[in-house]
């Protein structure tokens, strides 16, 4: 938490960027200085960069499940249009039965 304090009264999980960020802030003579502590602090706390990665990711995933979705669909109709065309496969012509002499 914010306040140091974890649920259980130890150390919250962001303490340690909170002290790196007021060591810089109190020793620096700019405050942009420490700008990097602040958005490690700040990352900590709300995990914005994290949710935005995890969104990306989600994001490519279905992008990629759609795109072999698609070209399975397109596949399975050029095979299922050409089948009967080459004679590969036909379901409506019976082999003929062969006559004991």
């Amino acid at each position: 938490m914010a306040s140091g304090f974890g649920y259980d009264g130890s150390r919250g999980r962001c303490f340690q960027f909170w002290q790196e960020f007021n060591k810089c802030y109190a020793n620096a003579d700019f405050p942009q200085q420490c700008i990097s502590q602040r958005d490690d602090y700040l990352e900590c706390l709300h995990h914005t960069k994290e949710f935005a990665r995890a969104t990306r990711i989600k994001t490519e995933e279905l992008k990629q499940a759609e795109k072999r979705l698609q070209a399975k669909k397109a596949s399975s109709a050029a095979a299922d249009s050409n089948l009967p065309r080459l004679n590969i496969i036909n379901d409506n012509v019976q082999k003929p039965v062969e006559a004991k002499a």
